[in-house]
């Protein structure tokens, strides 16, 4: 299998655990967080949902430069404005990776902020960072979503939610 191939595979398995975890936000605890030092959860979802729009960043530019370009997250009030999000950055993710080729997947792409260099990797690199950034911030979601009680959905199988729910269904 083709690395482009296997990166749309894996940004659309992906996306269906990413959808269910962002649907279950209860809207009324977008500013919680678990911990002064911690994002809040509308930091966080909207991070996650703004996650795949770094794939089409490596693919169509040399570098992000955070001195030249602030990061000004957009503010999202509602599960359904982080799912539109979500939607929005997959396409435009899908759609990157649909129009590229390998040989641009192997140049090199730079993450600074000025002279400070934070990540130097090809661009393919950088599209692997994305889809794993989206699963680490998605299990950190999933950990503010139990402390909220919040039933968590299973990401590679069931959760322990749903297996005792299966169990109650059996009883």
């Amino acid at each position: 299998m083709q690395i482009i191939q296997m990166f749309l595979n894996e940004v659309e398995q992906e996306a269906q655990t990413t959808r269910k975890f962002l649907s279950i936000i209860p809207n009324d605890k977008f500013d919680w967080q678990p911990h002064p030092k911690s994002m809040t959860i509308r930091q966080l979802a909207t991070h996650i949902a703004e996650l795949p729009e770094w794939i089409p960043l490596a693919i169509n530019t040399d570098e992000l430069d955070f001195a030249k370009n602030a990061y000004k997250p957009e503010l999202l009030n509602s599960t359904d404005e982080l799912l539109a999000k979500l939607e929005q950055n997959l396409a435009a993710a899908k759609e990157s990776l649909n129009t590229t080729n390998e040989e641009v997947l192997a140049q090199k792409w730079v993450l600074r902020n000025g002279e400070d260099i934070y990540l130097e990797q090809t661009k393919a690199e950088v599209v692997r960072v994305a889809i794993s950034q989206t699963i680490h911030h998605r299990a950190q979601l999933g950990v503010f979503l139990r402390l909220l009680n919040v039933p968590i959905p299973g990401s590679y199988g069931p959760s322990a939610d749903e297996q005792e729910f299966q169990l109650q269904e059996q009883e």
